[in-house]
């Protein structure tokens, strides 16, 4: 196992892509402390920023990296990586895991915005809460998270899962506005309560919620009373209220919402043919 630790706070931005088991697989020490990102508009080496020093590790079968310390400034970790581990000991900063295609990430902290933006395979747990855009695309983009398993141990902001076409992100705590926004497929799960506007302009997929939802979209219709839904392997109890939508954009989207947890809500009822 690598082992990293930041030399210093930074104070600008680190672009730390290279901070991948991709990357590291196969070279020494010397020749990974070589490895080049850029800190603000200057080029460095990745031993010029963080120590790496190697540790015995149980489980030869595959690269592990730990990194440790303050990195609320390091962006792209784990970015397009497609085997191994990163174990994050501390908070981490934007596009961590973006376009990851397999592997494992965890953070024993929080997560800035964009974490796992357009990953398409691999796990990524957030033992903290994350921000903005979750799996989502960059900016002009259309192709958000497309495989894989995102879980969040606590909160995520607003956005999570726009233009999201296939796999699991599962929030344990609350998250704001636009879940769902542009949703093509997938399952998004929220344990917690929910923003304003969830599955906005969604084409497919399914937006479970087992909290409190303000209110439905009026591009929304609700079809009947589940009992339960399945997410993944798991079948997770309701009663749900099952909204069809967005209508603007066809009628292939679920918009799953906990009945019990939305007593407001109950004049859907009379709706349900």
């Amino acid at each position: 196992m690598i082992t990293l630790t930041p030399r210093y706070s930074f104070k600008v931005p680190v672009d730390a892509e290279c901070i991948s088991p991709d990357t590291f697989d196969g070279k020494r020490l010397e020749d990974i402390a070589k490895l080049s990102l850029w800190e603000g508009n200057r080029r460095r080496t990745l031993g010029e920023l963080f120590t790496v020093e190697s540790e015995p590790d149980i489980n030869m079968e595959s690269m592990r990296i730990r990194v440790v310390g303050d990195l609320k400034k390091v962006k792209r970790i784990g970015a397009t990586m497609s085997c191994g581990e990163i174990v994050v000991e501390g908070s981490v900063g934007m596009n961590l895991g973006a376009e990851m295609k397999w592997g494992r990430i965890v953070v024993n902290g929080d997560a800035d915005s964009w974490a796992g933006s357009a990953m398409r395979g691999g796990e990524i747990i957030v033992k903290g809460s994350a921000g903005d855009y979750l799996g989502a695309p960059y900016r002009g983009s259309t192709q958000g998270m497309s495989g894989g398993t995102i879980i969040v141990e606590k909160d995520a902001g607003n956005e999570v899962g726009c233009f999201m076409a296939n796999g699991l992100i599962r929030i344990r705590g609350n998250v704001g506005q636009f879940a769902g926004i542009h949703m093509k497929g997938g399952i998004i799960l929220v344990e917690g309560d929910i923003g304003e506007r969830a599955g906005a302009e969604m084409t497919g997929g399914r937006v479970v919620v087992l909290g409190r939802v303000p209110s439905i979209l009026p591009s929304f219709v609700v079809d009947e009373i589940r009992s339960s839904v399945r997410v993944g392997e798991e079948r997770v109890q309701g009663p749900f209220y099952l909204f069809k939508g967005d209508v603007t954009e066809g009628w292939n989207g679920s918009l799953l919402v906990s009945v019990n947890s939305n007593p407001h809500l109950k004049f859907y009822k009379s709706l349900i043919v």
